[in-house]
């Protein structure tokens, strides 16, 4: 398990970053917006930069199998698996299952064979501008 008060966000965002490329869910450690903390498996599929500058992480939630976003600033621990995905996400033409209000999100693109690191270079290019 590791601290994400003992690494700085960009250690934490390349490791989840290699999850997701590894397709490898992770269980998290999380504080909600009212304080509480709630510990979840998930299964990352996207990572975006909302409006406001905070790093997202888009996933679906092992538990409810439902499409969860989580703010990389909330997260508290967080575990990578050795396992795979189990759960299908939505297809992107798909409707949320909830529609979201008031939150914008900036989405960067990378070529596909960008490696891990470059990624971390351009979600914090895009967080600068």
């Amino acid at each position: 398990m590791r601290h994400t008060a003992r690494e700085t966000s960009t250690q934490t965002l390349t490791r989840l970053i290699k999850a997701l490329d590894a397709k490898h869910p992770v269980t998290i450690t999380y504080t909600k917006a009212d304080g509480t903390e709630t510990i979840r498996t998930i299964e990352i599929y996207d990572i975006t930069i909302s409006a406001a500058g905070d790093i997202l992480l888009k996933a679906m939630d092992r538990e409810t199998g439902e499409s969860r976003t989580f703010r990389l600033d909330r997260l508290i621990s967080y575990t990578v698996h050795r396992t795979a995905y189990v759960i299908a996400r939505p297809a992107a033409d798909d409707k949320p299952a909830r529609p979201a209000r008031g939150l914008a999100t900036v989405t960067v693109l990378y070529p596909v064979d960008c490696p891990a690191v470059a990624r971390v270079q351009l979600l914090a290019d895009a967080l600068a501008a």
